[in-house]
């Protein structure tokens, strides 16, 4: 084997490494509701919008703050505070999400960053009470703990 293969197999490994890293980090929006930090997969986010008129309808979950209508689509919006079980706060603003193909809005309190964060770092909840939105929790290298929003509950279950 002459120097450059070597040289070769030496950077396509590193390359292969890289890849693998890069394969299990993923980008997550953050965002606060109730004194709680959240992450969402920001594959999910569409749009993060602000002091937009929510429409109420009658006879929907007391969670079902309303409806949008954003350029001309008609978005429900869910305030993730009421799904806690927190009292409702005057937030006014909204991280549209796209849920396989579902446009929905939720309700926070505020949005701080993006962050890039190793999968495996994130643990699963430890209380079956907690997993109706959140799917798993991890400590961020600032001291917080965020907990991991499940997208897919948002959708598939009743409260």
């Amino acid at each position: 084997m002459d120097e450059y293969e070597i040289f070769s197999s030496n950077a396509a490994s590193e390359t292969s490494d890289a890849a693998a890293a890069a394969q299990t980090n993923q980008k997550y929006l953050l965002f606060q509701s109730g004194g709680l930090l959240f992450g969402v997969v920001a594959d999910y986010v569409v749009e993060i919008i602000t002091n937009h008129t929510v429409t109420h309808l009658p006879l929907v979950p007391d969670y079902v703050k309303g409806i949008i209508n954003l350029r001309g689509q008609i978005i429900p919006i869910v305030d993730i505070r009421n799904l806690l079980g927190q009292p409702a706060d005057s937030a006014d603003c909204i991280i549209i999400l796209n849920i396989d193909e579902v446009m929905v809005g939720i309700l926070v309190d505020t949005v701080q960053r993006m962050i890039d964060l190793d999968q495996q770092k994130i643990l699963p909840s430890p209380s079956s009470e907690c997993r109706k939105l959140v799917s798993g929790m991890c400590s961020l290298s600032d001291g917080q703990t965020m907990l991991a929003f499940d997208c897919a509950q948002l959708l598939g279950s009743s409260y």
